[in-house]
């Protein structure tokens, strides 16, 4: 699913509302993947799959919630979508718009035509925000590049109507519009994207800023968060109007301590702040091992025993009413990673020896 660095099907409309996010965005590490990204992806290949003859059954590698839960329903809401069966279709559909936008391009799931309506689909997997079809940026980019892209046209010669259609199930959500719609969105969009290319693009806060990447270096988004900072809960005029604020502070101050603490992981400094390991809770080093040698103190294993040995936490408990002490060589403490805290946390700085190795090597030669 390719899609370009200027502006994509899922960045439209950040764009278009706010063209000064296109140079923020390069400025900022991508994000690693996410398991919730990758089960999508995997989503969309069985579907493609399906979609071009592969029975369901054959889906071995899916479990048993994403074929239920996921697949099926996303499948069964074709015969909503076409109920005869009249329903042309291409799949992962690459489609992109001519000069002067020839690097603007994306990958459409469906494209396709029944009658005198051209279709653009798209399955959405996740269940955390429920997206809507009607003036959907997403499917209007689609449909705009897919009418210029060669192989996709005749889907779209002589239509009059043309249906954006949200498959997420286990809903369907389908938004009927005409070709001049889509032309107008085109233009929005060129324009965008002509304003995005100046050095005062301008920048401006809204929905559309959820997703966006360049939340923490944001300078309207610093700005909001300096003024709330400084305002006093007593002289807000509407604690509705805090409330909307929250909503935009709380992911820009989550995507701010993910960039931060990505930027110190690979070495940089932050002023006045340093890299710690988090709380390590205490593990077993052997289990096996800790079990022997907690028997030869004379203990009902029962006690210390559900399925499995329990946890040195709840073991410590255990042992403290017997007036015992853990076994130390059968205990190590682990840290779960790494976090941000200020240089007067008493918490000593993580070594990041890699990254002084790396940089004593660049030395040496």
């Amino acid at each position: 699913m390719a899609h370009s660095t200027i502006v994509g099907g899922s960045s439209a409309k950040r764009v278009i509302n706010c063209p000064g996010s296109v140079a923020l965005v390069t400025k900022v590490p991508p994000k690693p993947s996410s398991s919730y990204a990758e089960e999508g992806t995997f989503l969309h290949e069985c579907m493609e799959r399906i979609l071009n003859g592969e029975s369901i059954i054959t889906f071995t590698d899916a479990t048993e919630e994403q074929l239920n839960e996921k697949l099926r329903p996303a499948f069964a809401a074709l015969d909503e979508i076409d109920p005869d069966g009249k329903l042309e279709f291409q799949t992962e559909v690459h489609v992109a718009f001519p000069e002067p936008l020839q690097e603007v391009f994306g990958s459409c799931d469906v494209v396709g035509r029944r009658g005198d309506t051209a279709i653009i689909l798209d399955w959405k997997f996740g269940s955390g925000v429920w997206v809507d079809a009607e003036e959907n940026d997403q499917l209007m980019f689609y449909a705009a590049a897919a009418m210029h892209t060669e192989n996709c046209r005749w889907a779209f010669e002589g239509v009059s109507k043309i249906e954006c259609i949200i498959v997420q199930p286990p809903h369907v959500k389908v938004w009927q519009t005409t070709p001049g719609r889509i032309k107008n969105f085109e233009r929005e969009l060129v324009r965008a994207i002509h304003s995005a290319m100046r050095e005062d693009a301008p920048l401006k806060k809204g929905d559309h800023c959820r997703w966006c990447a360049a939340k923490a270096i944001c300078p309207l988004m610093n700005g909001e968060a300096n003024r709330a900072v400084k305002t006093q809960l007593d002289n807000l005029p509407d604690l509705s109007d805090a409330l909307k604020l929250a909503d935009l502070l709380e992911p820009w101050i989550k995507d701010v301590r993910e960039l931060a603490l990505r930027a110190m992981e690979e070495g940089k400094e932050i002023a006045d702040f340093k890299l710690v390991s988090k709380r390590a809770t205490r593990q077993w080093v052997d289990a096996e091992g800790a079990r022997e040698a907690l028997e030869q103190m004379g203990l009902d294993m029962s006690e210390l025993m559900e399925t499995k040995l329990l946890s040195v936490a709840q073991a410590e408990k255990v042992l403290k009413k017997h007036k015992l002490a853990l076994p130390k060589d059968h205990v190590v403490s682990i840290s779960s990673g790494n976090t941000i805290a200020p240089r007067t946390d008493p918490r000593p700085a993580v070594s990041q020896l890699g990254q002084d190795l790396l940089a004593f090597s660049k030395m040496e030669r």
